[in-house]
């Protein structure tokens, strides 16, 4: 096994690792979270305590 070897399997993992990264941005189970937090800068305090709260159930 030589440099090249290495670096092949430095590739593969670093692909892995990419696709499990997209995998769980773009999972559907989490799109409701990642809407919520979308909104957040939109929100007044008020809002912002009651997601808080939300969150903490």
């Amino acid at each position: 096994m030589d440099i090249n070897d290495l670096r092949g399997l430095g590739s593969v993992f670093a692909l892995i690792a990419m696709l499990a990264i997209f995998w769980w941005a773009y999972g559907s189970s989490r799109k409701k979270r990642f809407d919520e937090d979308a909104r957040i800068p939109f929100l007044d305090d008020d809002d912002d305590q009651q997601i808080d709260k939300d969150r903490s159930k």
